[in-house]
């Protein structure tokens, strides 16, 4: 699972997760219906990562988090629940972004196993910068 429960309560408040699974009016998260949700973003992912990634990934980059969320959250919208603009334009992201990732355009930051890139050992790296030349000094400011 690209996104859990937790996930979706942490980007979307209790409120509209409530909102968006409760079908029988019953005041809390059906989370049968919030995992079908959440099982449908998952195979809309897989679908745009399997030709590029060995799927699962070993973890999980947070970016996927948040749009595994959106992806649900539109799908959970239809019939008794309004998808509104917010909803269909954040799915709408997700699904651009998936894209790229799948043409090769975007990385996920990770290898084809899905194992976090190493940008390199920084430890030892410094930061070199130089001043540039004053514009403002003593001098040319003395008759204020």
């Amino acid at each position: 699972m690209f996104a859990t429960q937790d996930d979706m309560v942490r980007r979307f408040g209790l409120r509209e997760v409530i909102q968006i699974t409760d079908r029988e009016m019953t005041g809390v998260i059906d989370a049968q219906v919030l995992q079908g949700g959440l099982a449908d973003a998952d195979a809309e992912i897989s679908g745009y990562l399997a030709s590029r990634y060995t799927l699962p990934l070993a973890a999980t980059p947070l970016l996927l988090v948040g749009y595994a969320c959106d992806i649900a959250r539109y799908r959970l919208t239809g019939t008794d629940v309004v998808c509104t603009p917010d909803i269909e334009a954040r799915y709408n992201q997700a699904i651009k972004y998936l894209g790229q990732v799948a043409n090769g355009s975007i990385s996920l930051g990770t290898d084809a196993n899905g194992a976090s890139v190493d940008a390199g050992d920084t430890t030892n790296a410094t930061v070199k910068a130089r001043a540039g030349r004053r514009r403002f000094d003593g001098r040319s400011l003395s008759g204020y």
